[in-house]
């Protein structure tokens, strides 16, 4: 079936990166396409030349680009010493859009859920989200920077938290979450481990985006159960006010 071109194939998905000379914007199509490639672990470069469907001399300039950027690095490849496995070595801090997310007016935002508050607190939450909805405005996502922040919460609350028994570490993360002002939290499961959180301080009040929003305390139980379980844990967000729920939802699982 031959391919009908759709108005958004031209459109660079434009990503961010740390690394140690400073943030690097990826607006190239071929190297975005390696970068998420490679966001799933390192690769040769005859994986990656199949995986495009580029020419090997267009993918052996971008790499070398990415690598001269610092944001790539290689090691020889352990099956065939020949070969490289090309890899990331820079922090992902998070993509910007050509298509606004937000379709609400922004003043009109601000001023409901802003202007008409007399809570010191509500005010201070706001201010947290009318930074993030300001930058979504602008087309940036810095989900993977509230994420890293979360798991650093959860790293430093961690030891104050910790119970050998699952469902009672649940029941103190729920007693930090409300202490915090955070929300209030629930076991919904425990096969698979599913969290419900309700009164949501990261996202209960942004617009409807359509998808899950909740970057930073994704990050926070990231950090909490995988120090419990002692492996690293996927924690995935299946249930979110932003998408038009009625509660956040998180089912975590061991990797």
């Amino acid at each position: 079936m031959e391919h009908v071109k759709n108005k958004h194939d031209d459109i660079a998905e434009i990503k961010l990166f740390s690394s140690t000379t400073g943030i690097n914007v990826i607006n190239s199509p071929i190297k975005s396409k390696i970068l998420s490639l490679l966001r799933n672990g390192g690769l040769n470069g005859s994986d990656i030349v199949l995986l495009t469907s580029k020419s090997k001399s267009t993918i052996s300039t971008h790499l070398k680009d990415l690598i001269n950027a610092g944001i790539i690095d290689y090691k020889p490849d352990p099956n065939d010493g020949r070969r490289k496995i090309f890899y990331i070595k820079s922090r992902y801090l998070g993509e910007l859009s050509q298509e606004l997310e937000l379709e609400n007016d922004m003043d009109e935002y601000l001023y409901n859920q802003i202007a008409n508050s007399n809570d010191p607190f509500k005010f201070f939450r706001f201010l947290f989200r009318t930074i993030r909805v300001a930058l979504m405005h602008e087309g940036v996502n810095i989900d993977p920077i509230l994420h890293n922040a979360g798991f650093k919460v959860g790293e430093t609350f961690y030891n104050q938290l910790k119970n050998p028994k699952t469902h009672e570490l649940a029941e103190n993360v729920a007693i930090f979450w409300e202490t915090h002002k955070l929300g209030k939290i629930e076991v919904e499961n425990m096969m698979p481990l599913t969290i419900r959180a309700y009164d949501c301080f990261e996202c209960e009040d942004l617009p409807q985006i359509g998808r899950s929003a909740c970057a930073f305390d994704s990050g926070i139980l990231e950090a909490i159960f995988s120090n419990h379980f002692e492996s690293e844990v996927n924690v995935e967000e299946i249930k979110c006010y932003a998408k038009g729920d009625n509660y956040c939802s998180f089912i975590i699982k061991k990797n």
